[in-house]
């Protein structure tokens, strides 16, 4: 069983995905988006779907730092709603507060260009989401 770990944004969406045994997460790709065009990227996580047999879903959730809920937030619940219709599997909310600048953090430590950080920045971010969803569960 394998669980995919998404970090929606407007412009593009980080797909991260487990180990078969549910321990570990690991970035696959970053998918480009356009949400006001509902371009929402689902073509291409039909793919990684079937090829690696994804079972359920965890999707950043975006909470503010005051716990309420804010357009991004929003979007997120909208995209588990898209989720849900589209392959009928089962999505978690994660909440992602921070992950993106942890995130960064961990790539700047790492020195990464700031150029090919903004190219993995939401797959590690997605990462983070799954690897924090997962630990919880083990």
């Amino acid at each position: 069983m394998r669980i995919m770990g998404l970090d929606v944004g407007t412009r593009t969406v980080g797909v991260a995905i487990s180990d078969a045994l549910g321990w570990t997460a690991q970035g696959i790709e970053t998918i480009k988006v356009h949400e006001e065009l509902e371009e929402f990227g689902i073509e291409r996580i039909k793919e990684l779907v079937k090829e690696y047999v994804v079972t359920g879903f965890v999707v950043g959730y975006p909470k503010n730092m005051n716990n309420t809920i804010g357009p991004r937030g929003e979007a997120s619940e909208a995209y588990k709603r898209l989720l849900e219709e589209t392959f009928g599997f089962p999505v978690t909310l994660w909440d992602e507060r921070l992950t993106t600048m942890a995130a960064e953090r961990v790539l700047i430590d790492a020195d990464v260009s700031r150029k090919k950080r903004k190219a993995v920045i939401d797959k590690m971010a997605a990462v983070m989401i799954l690897q924090g969803y997962l630990d919880s569960k083990n």
